[in-house]
Parts: C-alpha cells; sequence; structure tokens
C-alpha cells in the first residue's frame, strides 16, 4: 500500500509517499481501505511536533477516514468484511489502508458519501461537544464565531443554527463570509475591514454575544473577550492564528463571564459514550438537511503536503480531503 509518511519534525514539504507492506489486523482490530481522509489544523502541527500529542516517527498523519472494512480480526463480531465505516484515529489517515480498532468505528448511513463521512467527525464533534456541551446554547442566544469559514466554524454555525440561536460570523474576506451565509449565518463581519468591537456592539445592540466561539486566538480573542454578555461563555477550541492570546482576567470578572476550555480528543477518551451519542445526534441532523458540510478541496494522495500547506496557509473554506484510492 501508499501511505504518506512523516519520519522527521518539519514542515508538510518533509513528508514523503513510500510503498508500505499491507495492513494486518491484531486483536480487536479491522484494516480499513481508505476512500477519503479528512484534512485538519491539527494534522499541520502533528507533523511539526508542535501538537499536544507527538506520536512516535516514523508515522503516517491524518486522523479521521472513511473507507471499506477490507479484514478484520477474529475476535471481531461487532463488523464484517465490506462493512462501510467512519473511524477517528490518533494517526494512520494519509495511506490506503488503515487499522483501527473496531471501538473506534461508526458504520456510515447508506445514503453518506465517503468525503462527506470523512469530513464529519472532527470539525463537527469538535464544535458539537463545545457548543452543547461546555457552552450549554440555548435557543435565541447570539454566539459569534470567529474564524467562522473554516472547517469547525461553518460546523458551529450550522450546529448552532439547529439549536435556535442567532449567530454572527466573523471571517478575513467577503468570499469566506458569503459560505458563512451560505450555511446560515445571521450577521457577517469581516474583522479586516471593520473595527471588530464596534461590529460587534451594533450586531447585539450593545449587550455582546452570549456565546463566543474561538479557534482562532491572537489579537482577535481579547477584543471578542472584552466584548462579551454580561454571563456570557467563551470557548476556548485553538490557535490557528499561531498566537496564544494573554487575556487580562479582571474581564472575566467584570462582565461575570467564563473562559471554557475545549479538548475535543480528549473528551472522546475520556468520555467514549458522549462523543457517540453526539456523533449519532450529528448523523441524524445530516440525514434531516440540519448539517452538511462544506468541502472546498480535494487532493490526491501524493498532493497530501500540498493539503496541509493550504491548511496552514489558512488558503481553505470548510474543509479539504485526501482521496487515498
Amino acid at each position: 500500500m501508499k501511505a504518506i509518511v512523516c519520519d522527521a519534525w518539519g514542515p508538510p514539504g518533509m513528508l514523503k509517499l513510500l510503498e508500505l507492506p499491507d495492513l494486518v489486523p491484531g486483536p480487536g482490530q479491522v484494516v480499513i481501505d481508505v476512500h477519503a481522509a479528512g484534512v485538519n489544523f491539527p494534522d499541520v502541527l502533528i507533523v511539526q511536533g508542535k501538537y499536544q500529542f507527538k506520536p512516535e516517527l516514523p508515522f503516517v498523519p491524518g486522523s479521521e477516514v472513511a473507507g471499506v472494512i477490507r479484514a478484520v480480526a477474529a475476535d471481531v463480531n461487532t463488523f464484517r468484511t465490506g462493512d462501510r465505516v467512519i473511524a477517528f484515529v490518533p494517526t494512520g489517515g494519509f495511506g490506503q489502508q488503515l487499522l483501527a480498532t473496531a471501538q473506534s468505528l461508526i458504520p456510515m448511513p447508506p445514503d453518506m458519501d465517503f468525503d462527506t463521512a470523512a469530513a464529519i467527525t472532527l470539525t463537527y464533534g469538535t464544535s458539537y461537544h463545545a457548543i452543547v456541551d461546555r457552552a450549554k446554547l440555548e435557543a435565541g442566544e447570539n454566539m459569534l464565531i470567529l474564524g467562522a469559514a473554516g472547517g469547525v466554524g461553518l460546523a458551529a454555525i450550522e450546529i448552532g443554527k439547529a439549536l435556535g440561536a442567532r449567530i454572527i460570523a466573523c471571517a478575513s474576506t467577503d468570499e469566506k463570509l458569503a459560505a458563512c451565509r451560505q450555511h446560515g449565518a445571521d450577521v457577517l463581519i469581516n474583522y479586516n475591514k471593520e473595527d471588530l468591537r464596534a461590529a460587534i456592539k451594533a450586531a447585539t445592540d450593545g449587550k455582546g454575544p452570549d456565546v463566543i466561539y474561538d479557534p482562532v486566538g491572537g489579537d482577535y480573542t481579547e477584543a471578542a473577550f472584552r466584548s462579551i454578555a454580561w454571563g456570557g461563555r467563551h470557548l476556548v477550541v485553538g490557535f490557528a492564528n499561531g498566537a496564544i492570546p494573554q487575556l487580562p482576567l479582571n474581564l472575566a470578572l467584570l462582565k461575570g463571564a467564563s473562559l471554557v476550555g475545549v479538548f475535543w480528543g480528549a473528551f472522546t477518551k475520556r468520555d467514549p459514550q458522549g462523543n457517540m451519542a453526539n456523533m449519532r445526534q450529528l448523523l441524524r441532523w445530516l440525514q434531516e438537511g440540519k448539517i452538511r458540510p462544506h468541502i472546498s478541496k480535494r487532493y490526491r494522495l501524493d498532493e497530501a503536503a500540498q493539503a496541509l500547506n493550504d491548511m496552514a496557509a489558512r488558503k481553505v473554506t470548510g474543509k479539504i480531503v485526501v482521496l487515498p484510492q
């Protein structure tokens, strides 16, 4: 099989496309023929050794896949060869085959395509956990989303709308904001053209957002948090900007506001049953048309490094996927 291999920490250009032996399942495992693999910002950090999770070298990057089971271990009776499945794994996604535990698999709905299936676990799982479990967003509340045109951002828009909230989407270009509008955003803010605090004040009649969904960090975090409503919840999702903000904590005191950490990867390990319940709800919403992953580009396996570079350069709207077959 062919796979993308990281054998030294560094930029995506250092990744290698290699021919590797076919995989064999061990106890409790299955081997999947990967038809699509989602690309996410953590993948950019992992190959550079800059993420919270640091696998041993060498490894195959990529954490979310959709495909068809080609082999199962003798002790696995929950899945069979030929089953179409979704898997979220620590590594291994950017290859033609993937080794995964049977417990990590989600059956694909019959009418779902592989690209969509590979685009729903991390972004929608993260956003659902953030908005529902951590922020407890309620119908009628205002939710401000920074970096709203990215994968987790568009997912957050759709989840917020499904819960009955009013969505204020912030992005860096009018083209990205157009995608936010298509996915349900009520108010659009271009923070390269507008003063963010003034725009938030106008969008909320001076009250401020009840929930801030922040996967960006950098200078936008403090500007948004200074605008938060009394009792608001600021979701710390990530730092796509590259800079971890240093917030004056007196702001939380003055607004009676909460800074709420969101680490979906740890949540999936600490509460796998809760995560599976969340994924079942997301799949129901998908079938009902309440959510629809936006896949802006597809890459061949030998273009995986370019996919990661595009993600790092923030050129991506919604999701991108690698197609190994």
